[in-house]
């Protein structure tokens, strides 16, 4: 029985791998993730103005998943992706304010790759939370290459902020355990020192998960002239949009550097690369150019808010090239999803903690059975002590046909996926359902928010790691930003 049921924990991975590798050969993984870029900001999928040929060549050669959705805003996304859960029920309902920390609580997806040998990278923007004990290294990351806070150079009072005058060029980058002073553009330091660690990882021959998650396109819109100026004068591209669509396209460059590497090491066959288009919602001035259909962006309980691509590449493992998949999904199902890849049984504590399902029936088939579902998108970043108030504000919860907004709002996506017509009057059974799961899901998410009333250190855990490395200490206006007299920071200006 033991020797069966062990055979049965393997059988994904074996399957997947296919006749022509050895089953127990475990794959690299990829994840490369952009910030603030929308559905509608790659080329292949309509955008009249950036360039991106490199993940359009890459959705020719794997699955593009054209229904898959991610949180309204960064530390969220984030937060799900890696605990296979709603944001929520890891304490992440903000993205500062000590808001964005993960609950230490929260069992997270290196540390279950790891129970399968893999060993872990990270290279750029963590941002949940900034304190030792939130950090990628205390999380599972055995290498750690990032900034700090949510966006390079951005403080807010309290936990979350990163280096001081911090740039995406020439950046101040956190490198394990102690700050490094570099030269060059943030994504592509992040991308080169990415490919040399799974150099030194396939050298060693050890099954490693890199994770790429960008700062670009996030603002603050700072790069160089040469990655921006063809888009200058473009019809209704200003100055900073032609920044964003810069940033972008320099990440599809860097992107297909990447790839390259993977063909040149002889490692791509057996290696599954995710590139998942985006953490949230596009930035608001691109999605006015195009935005796919879609309504909304960025921080929106909308379409245009939470939906994003989703791109799979795994020769050896049978995923077959120029694939589409339509199937409701999203970030909460990539922990179990590469928790079956590498073969790692999820323990009693982790099955509780998972709400996500695992993609590989679709990777193989993407027209395979699959139940619908119910998945839920919270904006929160509601003021403080405002939490019951905020209940439907800024609020969604969809099945594969309709979507409830702020609990007012009944679309049917099936005929009206722009959300245009609202028609809640006309399918009360569908609305009493929704409304119905929907106030279970809060009653039950409630003993999990556990950074609703968290006090911040004085100083930026950043910025004091720095001073205590470099020397110096903050500037009364600094002091300020850290320590503001009134109010804190209004939600609509926090990344």
């Amino acid at each position: 029985m033991k020797i069966l049921l062990a055979g049965l924990l393997l059988l994904p991975t074996m399957t997947l791998l296919g006749a022509g590798a050895a089953p127990s050969a475990k794959p690299n993984i990829i994840l490369v993730m952009p910030d603030d870029v929308g559905y509608g900001d790659y080329s292949s999928l309509g955008a009249p103005v950036v360039q991106t040929p490199a993940v359009d060549r890459f959705r020719q050669q794997g699955a593009l998943f054209t229904q898959f959705y991610v949180s309204p805003t960064c530390s969220p996304t984030r937060a799900a992706l890696f605990s296979g859960r709603h944001e929520f029920k890891n304490g992440v309902t903000h993205t500062i304010l000590e808001r964005e920390r993960m609950s230490l609580k929260t069992i997270t997806l290196p540390q279950v790759l790891k129970t399968a040998g893999y060993t872990s990278g990270i290279f750029g923007k963590w941002h949940l939370g900034d304190e030792k004990a939130y950090r990628p290294e205390s999380r599972g990351f055995d290498e750690v290459y990032i900034h700090g806070g949510g966006g390079i150079g951005q403080t807010y009072s309290g936990s979350c902020g990163d280096a001081p005058n911090n740039s995406n060029i020439n950046p101040t980058l956190w490198h394990n355990d102690k700050f490094e002073k570099t030269e060059g553009y943030c994504t592509d330091l992040f991308f080169n020192q990415a490919v040399e660690w799974m150099d030194q990882q396939r050298a060693a021959k050890k099954p490693f998960f890199a994770y790429i998650p960008l700062n670009a396109a996030h603002g603050p819109l700072v790069v160089p002239e040469k990655y921006y100026q063809q888009y200058l004068g473009k019809p209704g591209v200003t100055e900073e949009l032609a920044k964003f669509f810069g940033m972008i396209e320099n990440v599809d460059s860097n992107f297909g550097k990447l790839l390259a590497k993977l063909d040149e090491w002889k490692i791509a066959d057996n290696t599954l690369v995710i590139y998942l288009g985006t953490d949230n919602g596009g930035h608001a001035p691109a999605c006015q150019i195009f935005n796919a259909g879609m309504r909304g962006s960025k921080a929106m309980p909308y379409q245009g808010g939470t939906r994003a691509p989703c791109f799979f590449r795994w020769p050896a493992g049978g995923i077959r090239a120029g694939a589409t998949c339509d199937a409701l999904t999203a970030h909460l199902d990539l922990l179990p999803t590469l928790a079956a890849v590498v073969g790692a049984p999820l323990s009693p504590a982790l099955k509780k903690q998972v709400e996500g399902r695992s993609l590989l029936p679709l990777l193989l088939n993407p027209d395979a059975p699959w139940d619908d579902r119910t998945l839920i998108h919270h904006v929160g970043r509601w003021e403080k002590g405002k939490l019951q108030a905020a209940k439907y504000q800024a609020s969604t919860i969809q099945n594969s046909r309709y979507t409830l907004v702020n609990n007012t709002e009944l679309y049917d996506l099936k005929v009206d996926p722009a959300e245009t017509t609202n028609v809640i009057a006309e399918h009360p059974e569908a609305v009493a359902a929704l409304r119905a799961t929907y106030d279970q899901w809060w009653t039950d998410v409630q003993p999990y928010l556990v950074n609703e009333t968290a006090v911040g250190p004085t100083i930026n855990p950043m910025k004091a790691l720095y001073w205590k490395q470099f020397g110096g200490g903050p500037t009364e206006e600094e002091l300020k930003l850290m320590n503001p007299p009134t109010a804190t920071p209004p939600a609509k200006k926090a990344h």
